[in-house]
């Protein structure tokens, strides 16, 4: 069963990294434009606009897995200053001071750095393309061992 289960990874992680994307994107786009009944933030505005752009951006790509590593390196970032400056000083836990968004992308966004983009991210049809990927042994075992 691990066997099965470790060659399934890339594409679980892949799932997981279009999922977070969408979520996170359609954050932004919340923010940013109103769509889904939401409120815009003010153009310019610290930091909620720059937020949702940062959400609007990087969950777009982290969705088509463009750049994976980096727009989660930098939407985890957001994420925790988020709930650190916005969340954290309402109240210590989330589910007190409503920061249970903010510290679940964050924590998903920061397993993306590490894990990459996994299956049908454009990071590896660009690779392939290019011809600089060379599948090295590490490239080729499980994350989890």
């Amino acid at each position: 069963m691990t066997g099965r289960l470790n060659s399934a990874q890339p594409y679980a992680i892949g799932l997981f990294r279009i999922v977070v994307g969408l979520l996170f994107a359609c954050h932004g786009a919340n923010s940013l434009f109103g769509t889904f009944g939401g409120q815009t933030a003010q153009a310019g505005s610290w930091p909620g606009w720059y937020a949702a752009v940062i959400e609007l951006v990087g969950g777009s790509l982290v969705l088509l897995g463009l750049g994976t590593r980096a727009a989660a390196f930098i939407s985890s970032g957001a994420m925790a200053y988020a709930y650190f400056k916005v969340h954290q000083p309402e109240a210590l836990w989330p589910i007190e001071n409503n920061g249970e968004g903010a510290a679940m992308y964050c924590w998903a966004m920061f397993l993306l750095i590490f894990t990459g983009s996994g299956a049908f991210g454009l990071d590896r049809l660009f690779a392939k393309r290019s011809g600089a990927q060379d599948r090295t042994a590490a490239d080729q075992e499980p994350v989890a061992v």
